[in-house]
């Protein structure tokens, strides 16, 4: 819980818990406790408190670079010559991707053989090479792995003759034959792995996807909760479920191999979960508007509640409540729109879902609004990548948080308080998505874009802004009305920002960022720490990566682009940074050899 003043609690419990925040004051009450235990935080601010909160419960490491690009996935590719051929057809269309998911039933549709960890699906006669064709298209694949196995299974038979199985509990799929391992032992993690290794990582996986990380719970039943857990009972200890299983996941891949750095998509989270490597996401939610609303309320909590990393399906996962045209239907096509321009200013851009495919080549081909819309924003999605990329780093390095809601900037600002569809994006962007349609009716799915609409977005008090779209620059304090044509999401940037851009790419590793655009928003003064390294493996942790930092002086109108320090294997030495004055028809192209240099805009 966070309060304006600048303090913190921190309810350390694992049972089911219920939070109050009434007139009468705010309570925690939990099921079972040896104590009434809580942290008081005091930090200053709300980054101060998510500083302290991962002081308590660990902080986040880097994710490598490629985690940042655009993802595609899809419930479910069936074979490995479709993963493999919807990764050919992005580059055949040159629109950039970094990253694919096989989810479920790889192991084949016998539920008694479900989660074996094995590719014996007839569909992926050579993992491996599913793999290796993924790396040579240059990008990366997780892979779906649940905490629960079919009896039929080899991993399954291992776990029940150790007595790590929780045969009471009815989960996912609800079959008696598919049983949840007890997570709260290390020995169960340690089983749990290699399996893992020896029939996934091994192979060349990239990371994970740990489906059902609650994990689901199906007819529950009054003694489910007092199974014993290795930590004690489960009505004790439930909600560290999701904490458990992705540490043991990210510690043994950590002594497995530091070749590469530990990425888990998980679906549900405890507090301290960032320091697993983890990215969270919202679910198996439905696609529909008031969702897509209720999505930026609820990513904003997670980062509150200092877990930095989140995001969720694109689209929504499923497509009901449309015509079923799927991505034929104009309505959805809007929608889908919408929420890939969200996605894009989300720690993770990832499509995904059920019912219909949702591939860029599904609604269309260049030149229609809604293909044209999607390519727009994954290509700047890319552009972005030096940004994005330095906030993580602030995130590791200084307890920063990518997803801000606006009492993390403007705790004064009494209207900025409560307004929770809009957030900031690192500490540059302001965002507001469009959360409802604009140009489809309702009545007949046709779609016009005759009159071009608008939508309020509030700007806090205490500096200017501009538009990203327009160069625009407005006063903080108001609510103005932004014209939003299919393709333009309400975009805004605080004066004294300063933005890294990068080149067009077709993945993150294309090239290096010889030439780069700085993007100076004058008005006020500001900084930036432009973070760069090897972009995998954990050399980092080292020493092995370099930091320049850019200092804008409004009075004086000069950019000081700092010494670079540190240094890492394949970093560039020299480089051309083109200096634009937002707002302006100033630039300055400069050589950058890692000395200061000062530039006068």
């Amino acid at each position: 819980m966070h309060s304006v003043k600048g303090y913190g609690i921190f309810w350390d419990n694992y049972s089911t818990t219920q939070f109050e925040d009434n007139a009468a004051g705010a309570s925690f009450t939990s099921e079972v406790g040896d104590g009434v235990d809580y942290y008081f935080i005091y930090g200053g601010n709300a980054d101060g408190v998510i500083a302290g909160l991962r002081k308590l419960t660990g902080q986040a490491p880097m994710f490598p670079q490629w985690v940042f690009g655009y993802w595609q996935s899809r419930e479910r590719y069936k074979s490995q010559q479709e993963v493999v051929g919807v990764l050919k057809k992005y580059r055949d269309l040159h629109v950039p991707i970094d990253g694919i998911v096989q989810d479920w039933q790889y192991w084949g549709v016998d539920e008694k053989q479900w989660n074996s960890t094995e590719f014996v699906g007839p569909g992926y006669p050579d993992p491996k090479s599913l793999i290796d064709s993924v790396h040579q298209l240059n990008a990366h694949i997780i892979i779906s792995v649940w905490p629960s196995f079919g009896n039929k299974t080899k991993i399954w038979a291992d776990m029940n003759n150790h007595g790590y199985l929780y045969n009471s509990y009815i989960t996912w799929p609800i079959n008696p034959a598919v049983q949840v391992y007890d997570v709260f032992n290390p020995k169960a993690r340690d089983l749990y792995w290699s399996y893992m290794n020896k029939n996934i990582f091994a192979l060349g996986m990239d990371g994970w996807w740990l489906d059902s990380t609650e994990p689901d719970h199906h007819k529950e039943k009054p003694g489910d909760e007092n199974i014993l857990t290795y930590d004690g009972s489960y009505r004790k200890m439930r909600n560290a479920y999701p904490l458990l299983h992705t540490q043991g996941v990210y510690e043994h891949q950590r002594e497995t191999s530091d070749a590469k750095r530990v990425f888990i998509l998980a679906r549900s989270a405890f507090a301290g979960q960032q320091r697993n490597g983890t990215t969270v996401w919202s679910g198996d939610i439905r696609s529909d508007w008031k969702v897509l609303r209720n999505q930026i309320s609820g990513g904003l909590n997670i980062g509150l509640s200092g877990i930095p990393y989140w995001n969720t399906d694109i689209g929504g996962f499923f497509e009901n409540g449309f015509s079923r045209r799927g991505t034929k239907d104009p309505a959805y096509q809007e929608l889908y729109v919408r929420w890939l321009q969200f996605g894009t200013f989300c720690p993770m851009m990832r499509s995904h879902g059920t019912d219909a495919p949702r591939e860029i080549y599904q609604f269309g081909q260049k030149g229609y609004w809604a293909y044209d819309a999607i390519e727009k924003y994954i290509n700047l999605r890319y552009r972005l990548l030096p940004y994005n990329y330095s906030n993580a780093w602030a995130v590791t390095s200084n307890n920063s948080t990518m997803l801000r809601a606006l009492v993390m900037d403007f705790p004064k600002d009494e209207k900025a308080l409560d307004i929770n569809n809009e957030y900031l994006f690192g500490k540059a962007f302001l965002v507001c998505p469009v959360t409802d349609s604009m140009y489809t009716s309702k009545a007949s799915a046709k779609t016009t874009f005759d009159v071009v609409k608008t939508q309020s977005v509030y700007l806090p008090k205490g500096t200017y802004w501009f538009d990203f779209w327009t160069g625009q620059q407005s006063v903080g304090g108001q609510t103005i009305e932004k014209q939003t044509p299919i393709d333009v999401l309400p975009l805004f940037v605080k004066a004294g920002s300063i933005i890294p851009m990068g080149p067009e790419l077709q993945y993150a590793a294309e090239k290096k960022a010889d030439q780069m655009e700085i993007r100076v928003y004058p008005g006020s003064d500001g900084s930036f720490t432009l973070y760069e390294d090897e972009g995998d493996n954990y050399n980092y942790e080292k020493g092995a990566y370099a930091t320049i930092n850019f200092k804008w002086d409004n009075l004086h109108q000069t950019l000081t682009i700092g010494k670079r320090k540190g240094a890492f294997s394949g970093m560039l030495k020299t480089r051309k940074f083109n200096i634009v004055l937002t707002g302006s028809k100033k630039e300055s192209t400069v050589t950058y050899n890692g000395f200061p240099k000062l530039v006068h805009l």
